[in-house]
């Protein structure tokens, strides 16, 4: 089915859910979650698949594999609220949740957004992306610039204070910034009105295709040159 946008009640239900934790609550609300969040979530992925596929965008991904579960795993945690306040679903080369290099749309109540990138590799992959860096400066930057010039950056969120062992000798600025990064992802905010927009969808192909470059590098430096 072609993406229509999500419903209505999509935040609403997402901020309710929030203060409604309990299996009671959400099965007595469970449809409004089927037929506003979880089956527009489905389409989109869907119709993005598609899209990129006609594209040449190597992402993919389907209703099945892409989308999160709304319960959360409580079994370790401290917070054993059983439902997230989010929904969110994720596309990637080969269209395993668990492939390196993704690209992630993200609904809920406190902000949505898309983001792609490397989200916090394993350490041997984030090794191998910091040795590109280091390998290949120009290229790197190169990169950056074809990000900026889409009014795209990567996030610093949760950066290192200091450089990783091993490479705290690297003396160029721009090159030690983004080695100290944990994640090395870029982020597009989405206004809460598109939601309920089917040209979402085109809007996410556009940043899809702003970050490619980006997905490039990493791909290359982790998965192509092994």
């Amino acid at each position: 089915m072609t993406f229509q946008g999500f419903g209505p009640k999509a935040l609403p239900f997402l901020k309710a859910l929030g203060f409604h934790q309990t299996k009671e609550w959400f099965e007595v609300n469970r449809a409004t979650y089927e037929t506003d969040l979880k089956s527009p979530m489905g389409d989109l992925v869907e119709d993005l698949a598609a899209a990129f596929a006609k594209a040449n965008i190597p992402l993919k991904g389907d209703r099945k594999a892409s989308l999160f579960r709304i319960n959360r795993d409580v079994r370790f945690a401290k917070d054993k609220n059983p439902y997230k306040t989010n929904v969110g679903a994720v596309m990637t080369r080969g269209g395993s949740k668990n492939d390196v290099g993704l690209f992630y749309f993200h609904v809920a109540t406190d902000g949505c957004f898309a983001a792609a990138g490397f989200y916090e590799p394993e350490p041997d992959k984030l090794s191998r992306l910091r040795a590109a860096i280091v390998r290949t400066p120009q290229a790197w930057k190169t990169m950056l610039a074809k990000l900026a010039g889409s009014d795209l950056i990567l996030s610093d969120e949760y950066a290192m204070k200091r450089l990783p062992r091993g490479f705290e000798d690297v003396e160029d600025a721009e090159i030690a910034a983004a080695l100290k990064l944990r994640s090395i992802i870029c982020r597009r905010t989405i206004p809460d009105q598109q939601l309920a927009k089917p040209g979402l969808v085109g809007e996410l192909e556009a940043f899809a295709r702003d970050v490619l470059p980006l997905l490039h590098f990493g791909w290359s430096a982790v998965i192509d040159s092994r």
